[in-house]
C-alpha cells in the first residue's frame, strides 16, 4: 500500500478504498499485494522506467480510462513533460497515431489541471 501511494498519490488510493464493496475487495487486495508489492517494487527498474512502460502499454492497449492516473504518476515519479512527450510519440509510431493523439490530448488535460505548461 505505501508504493501504491506513492506512486498514485493518496486522493486516488483514498477514492480506491473508499469505493471498495464486498464484490471488489479481493480484486482491490490482489493490485495492491501483486502489482504494487511484487512487480513495482522489484529492483530491476527504477519507477521512471516503470512509468514509460505503463503508459506505453495503456496506450497500445487503449486504456484511457487509466491513462490519465498514470500520467499523474509518472510526473510523481520523476518523468520530465519532455520525457513524457517523447514516450507519447514513441508510441504514435509503435502503437498507432490515433492512440498517441488520444494520449496526448489525455495528457495535455492532466498537465492543465497540474497547472504544468
Amino acid at each position: 500500500m505505501t508504493v501504491r501511494r506513492e506512486v498514485l498519490g493518496d486522493a486516488h488510493v483514498d477514492r480506491a478504498v473508499a469505493g471498495t464493496t464486498d464484490f471488489t475487495r479481493d480484486f482491490q487486495e490482489l493490485i495492491t499485494a501483486y502489482a504494487w508489492g511484487e512487480i513495482w517494487t522489484r529492483p530491476g527498474l527504477d519507477r521512471r522506467s516503470r512509468s514509460m512502460i505503463t503508459l506505453t502499454a495503456l496506450i497500445a492497449r487503449g486504456h484511457h480510462e487509466e491513462l490519465a492516473m498514470h500520467v499523474r504518476a509518472a510526473l510523481r515519479n520523476g518523468l520530465t513533460v519532455d520525457e513524457l512527450k517523447e514516450v507519447l510519440l514513441q508510441s504514435a509510431i509503435y502503437c498507432g497515431v490515433p492512440d498517441a493523439n488520444t494520449a496526448f490530448r489525455i495528457a495535455q488535460r492532466v498537465l492543465d489541471e497540474e497547472g504544468i505548461s
